[in-house]
């Protein structure tokens, strides 16, 4: 007898549907074809040991099984529970007539009860568009696959109530999330707070700018001045993300595997790799690519601590991710592109010893040390990070101050004032939000400059001998500037400000 059932596989953040063909026939083997993985063939002894716990059994004949399309690699566990279904109801131990309406995806272990899958989100949004009636997954996935409304997701903790649910025996309620209700919770929350941090508020105002232009910033200065203090109370001030930014969001972690039993992902996420990091866990990749650092920080923040300590082609791969706000993975059989639109946020010593050229710094560095510490980072790379800035101590006046300093919470309220602002300029291109996604054509539209803020602009460019790239981005954060004041037109004082901000630009800026 030839039964199909339906599983999904997912490459990249778009899943596709896999036909799964059993046929029973006369002799005896098992066979499986369609181009499956080492764990896909293994099924086999999971499926035989759960279904004989569960007082069925695989039939004593020649099972064919086809994994179609069959040029298609497939990946992983996640179909033992496709395949277990499939070898029943060819086998008429269990009823046909409702098994092609559903997706059934689902990790067996011995006894028949179901481990979680990855990509959850994905499968549910593509077995709606090829309009099945519903998804059937394991327990631990339900909430991330509800978030999809117009289907039904059924949460199931073991093979047996697979059978049951297909037989009449016993029926399952789909899970039904509120995703307004998800959407709203935690919203104003943050673990970190500015009202934290003492002083620094030179270094604040950066922040600010970096945030409401979703600007990539450096913080220049030595150690215990609080650039990871600060790096770190960023995502507090961002706006919250929108129901489309939560989406793309889950979606990605849920192809990673990273969504626990919460659902949908409301806080912007907050990367934090280790500077010992390979190019292929910071960009993604891998023989079958998975997602990366950058993608995982996708609508949020990634922040490189210590970065010249990052080995140099790990930070190179990273700059065609910046530009294009997306990566692409490329293998001999197919192409995998993941979104990467986040905001970098790293932080460095100016030295090898961790201070500036300061004689009263507990060590010093030569300047050719520093230099030779500081040419780790290329300048293509250092281009593409719009605000340099640099952190100098605290003051112990400052430190001991017990004043409240401003909360995260006023600061969010400009940042989404401004960020409204350029919704509202830019909602009419699909893929720019806010400044920093600007492309060359768009700043020269709404970049425009007075005399005087050209000729200052000008100047600074020729003493600072700046690239164009540079040029593209004080022009960008002086837009930004400009917003989170409520002005129309960019002022020679905002341009000031703006050519301020690169640092690493200044030849001797440690002298």
């Amino acid at each position: 007898m030839l039964v199909k059932v339906f599983g999904s596989a997912v490459f990249g953040v778009e899943a596709t549907t896999i036909t799964v063909e059993v046929n029973i026939d006369k002799g005896i083997g098992y066979h499986l074809v369609g181009l499956p993985d080492s764990a896909i063939k293994e099924s086999s002894y999971r499926i035989a040991a759960a279904l004989k716990n569960n007082n069925y059994s695989l039939p004593g004949k020649k099972i064919t099984i086809n994994m179609a399309p069959a040029d298609l690699r497939k990946e992983g566990s996640a179909y033992d529970l496709t395949l277990a279904v499939g070898i029943l109801a060819a086998s008429s131990q269990i009823k046909t007539d409702k098994i092609t309406e559903y997706i059934i995806m689902g990790e067996l272990s011995l006894d028949g009860g179901l481990q979680p899958i990855k990509g959850a989100l994905s499968i549910a949004i593509k077995a709606k568009e090829e309009g099945f009636k519903g998804v059937i997954l394991p327990i631990q996935n339900v909430k991330e696959a509800a978030v999809v409304d117009g289907i039904d997701v059924y949460g199931v903790e073991n093979v047996l109530q697979v059978i049951d649910f297909f037989d009449g025996k016993e029926g399952l309620e789909p899970t039904v999330i509120d995703c307004q209700e998800e959407f709203n919770k935690n919203l104003d929350f943050p673990e970190f707070d500015f009202s934290d941090v003492k002083g620094q508020e030179s270094i604040k105002r950066c922040m600010e700018i970096a945030a409401a232009g979703g600007h990539n910033i450096i913080l220049i200065g030595p150690p215990g001045s609080g650039k990871t203090m600060l790096a770190k109370r960023l995502p507090s001030i961002l706006p919250p993300m929108t129901m489309q930014e939560a989406l793309e969001t889950t979606k990605i972690h849920s192809v990673a595997g990273k969504v626990k039993e919460t659902g949908l992902l409301t806080q912007r996420p907050f990367r934090s790799p280790h500077h010992s990091a390979s190019s292929v866990s910071l960009v993604g990749g891998g023989s079958y690519p998975q997602p990366g650092e950058i993608s995982l920080a996708h609508n949020g923040v990634l922040f490189l601590d210590e970065l010249p300590e990052f080995k140099r082609e790990v930070l190179e791969v990273m700059r065609q991710p910046l530009e294009d706000r997306e990566v692409t993975i490329s293998r001999a059989k197919f192409t995998i592109t993941y979104p990467s639109s986040f905001m970098l946020v790293a932080s460095m010593n100016p030295s090898p010893g961790g201070y500036f050229n300061d004689p009263n710094a507990p060590v010093s560095s030569s300047p050719m040390e520093m230099q030779r510490y500081l040419s780790k980072i290329s300048g293509p790379l250092l281009d593409r990070i719009d605000i340099h800035i640099e952190v100098t101590p605290v003051p112990f006046e400052k430190l001991s101050d017990t004043r409240k300093a401003e909360s995260s919470s006023e600061i969010r309220k400009r940042v989404n004032h401004a960020r409204q602002i350029q919704s509202n300029r830019f909602n009419e291109f699909k893929n720019i939000h806010y400044n920093a996604q600007l492309s060359s054509k768009l700043i020269r539209e709404y970049c425009v400059l007075d005399e005087q803020s050209l000729q200052l602009l000008k100047t600074a460019m020729e003493r600072l001998n700046l690239s164009a790239r540079a040029y593209d981005r004080i022009l960008k954060v002086s837009r930004t500037i400009a917003d989170l004041e409520a002005s129309k037109d960019i002022q020679s004082y905002h341009i000031a400000e703006a050519i301020q901000y690169r640092s690493l630009d200044r030849e001797g800026w440690l002298g």
